[in-house]
């Protein structure tokens, strides 16, 4: 994936390289916000779709999009230079094509479960086709300092995104019905010219795909490599766990803040100083990473995550200061989760093998947490919770204190895990 080096680039500083690097960060944390939290809700709520037969379409298109990112990732491991662009390019178009269809359904009622479906599909293949490239090529940018400093722009963007991704909607339906439309047509085109601008920013001014040789090998022969890997494999437990902690929050947010605390009015509120904390605290978690170690600091921001969403489970109605103070520390402790694992991840890979394979399982096992994620609503229902109803503590336990649980097991594996610098192979 040797992709040519533009003479623009020599004429920007190192930190403008990095700046042009993290800006595709933006839109596709744009368009994972809406499809982790806003859209089960949007669909439940705003067109009436059925709580379980909506999670069990989240289940499964998010199951597909498990299954095919180590097959995306070996693609993107084969590609040159003039490849990547397209592959790129094609990726952005599908990802606006999604976005857009997301929040502008154009089917008869009796057919919108199969519309989210196919839309859902569409945007998470897309995505991935982004993802695993632009974090693959992150991978290689140089030493600790450099992977640290990517991360931060690239994390740092895609708080941006999140918290744009988290008012934009919810201003938008608070608008009267017949404006709502007209609203997502807007934000699909404001969308549309974000990722647009952050690919040929990233194809232009970033670090160039350094130069190296990489195994010319089958996919087997990748799979087996990827699994000598040990301290690879130790970090896959604690990830899997930890994504399953953030995801079932992320799918459960809106119900949450609208039927547990009572506080529609609040929702993008809400999630917004849940993301600027973590933006707040994403550079603090870097700086703490170059002092005590990566490994370490992510630990301390499990830590914290607990602490917080402990809190979240004994809140109701009407608790609305004390969710908005949740919602800024669990914020401050998504930053760690945001910015620290994929510099773990890093550091694992060896020079001479191709980064995208590992990044196909390692997202792989992001999907496919946020998929088990999706079971939540089906949960939800069986245990006769109803959106739009006041809720009892089936919604804050499954919201709340089941991620807490999940949280703890990945942090009691990361006290086994030996992957800093400073630690021993």
């Amino acid at each position: 994936m040797n992709a040519a080096v533009p003479a623009d680039r020599a004429a920007i500083s190192s930190t403008g390289a990095l700046i042009a690097y993290g800006l595709l960060g933006l839109p596709l944390a744009m368009s994972a916000l809406p499809v982790y939290v806003q859209i089960p809700a949007y669909y439940s709520t705003h067109w009436g779709l059925a709580l379980a037969g909506t999670g069990w379409v989240l289940f499964l298109a998010r199951l597909i999009d498990t299954l095919q990112d180590p097959l995306l990732g070996r693609w993107i491991d084969r590609l040159n230079g003039f490849q990547l662009k397209l592959w790129l390019h094609l990726g952005a178009f599908l990802l606006a094509l999604g976005f857009a269809g997301l929040w502008l359904p154009h089917l008869a009622q009796g057919y919108l479960l199969l519309w989210l479906a196919v839309m859902l599909v569409v945007a998470y293949t897309a995505h991935s086709m982004l993802n695993i490239a632009y974090l693959a090529w992150g991978a290689k940018l140089g030493a600790e300092g450099q992977l640290l400093g990517a991360a931060g722009w690239r994390e740092g963007a895609g708080l941006l995104g999140v918290i744009a991704a988290s008012v934009i909607p919810s201003l938008i339906l608070s608008q009267p019905r017949a404006a709502i439309n007209d609203g997502f047509v807007l934000y699909a085109l404001l969308f549309t010219a974000l990722l647009a601008l952050s690919v040929w920013a990233l194809l232009r001014f970033a670090p160039a795909w350094p130069r190296q040789a990489v195994q010319a090998i089958t996919w087997r022969e990748a799979v087996v490599l990827i699994g000598q890997n040990r301290r690879f494999r130790a970090l896959l437990a604690p990830y899997f766990l930890n994504a399953i902690s953030v995801s079932i929050p992320a799918t459960l947010a809106l119900f949450f803040i609208n039927d547990r605390i009572g506080a529609p009015q609040w929702a993008g509120a809400f999630l917004a100083s849940y993301f600027i904390a973590a933006a707040i605290g994403l550079p603090l978690w870097v700086q703490l990473a170059r002092r005590i170690g990566v490994l370490c600091s992510w630990r301390w921001g499990m830590v914290l995550a607990v602490l917080s969403f402990c809190g979240a489970a004994v809140l109701g109605q009407g608790d609305t200061l004390a969710y908005l103070l949740v919602c800024i520390a669990a914020g401050l402790a998504l930053g760690a989760d945001l910015a620290l694992p994929p510099v773990l991840l890093a550091k694992v890979i060896p020079p001479d093998q191709a980064p995208a394979s590992y990044y196909g399982v390692w997202t792989l096992l992001g999907k496919l947490a946020l998929a088990l994620a999706g079971l939540a609503l089906p949960l939800l229902a069986w245990l006769q919770y109803q959106p739009g109803q006041p809720a009892g503590v089936a919604l804050a336990w499954v919201y709340a204190g089941l991620p807490c649980l999940f949280k703890m097991a990945a942090l009691i594996l990361l006290r086994r895990l030996a992957i800093d610098s400073e630690a021993t192979s």
